[in-house]
């Protein structure tokens, strides 16, 4: 592995790394890793199948080096998005998201979570 990129046999620096329509295989990686952290995304992806194919859970399990600090640094919201890669490796979640409750739970947590855990429950009235 290189200190620039996680694949092993990566362009080293003396080498142009090779693009993808103008993008490195580095960026195209993060902007995926990054609709990760969309809990309609991740239904989405698991509505067509693609939750069921085992390469497509080898290249999730791949994409865990954004875990590492020096690649996390560039995650907009690395909580959501690493803790979405952490459950994408979980069967049974892969099941579970394909449910609009599950769904709606998550982006109720997350709400929660980015204003600190004040928002009232539906249930909860006040005065």
């Amino acid at each position: 592995m290189t200190e620039d990129n996680p694949r092993s046999g990566a362009p080293t620096a003396s080498t142009e790394e090779p693009r993808y329509g103008g993008y490195t295989r580095f960026e195209l990686e993060l902007e995926f890793v990054q609709c990760l952290a969309n809990p309609w995304y991740l239904n989405h992806l698991a509505t067509q199948k693609l939750l069921d194919n085992p390469s497509f859970i080898a290249y999730l399990d791949y994409l865990q080096y954004f875990k590492q600090p020096r690649y996390a640094k560039f995650l907009t919201y690395p909580g959501p998005t690493l803790k979405a890669l952490q459950l994408l490796q979980q069967e049974k979640f892969r099941k579970d998201i394909m449910s609009p409750d599950i769904v709606a739970r998550m982006l109720e947590e997350g709400v929660r979570a980015s204003v600190g855990g004040s928002i009232p429950n539906e249930t909860t009235t006040t005065i």
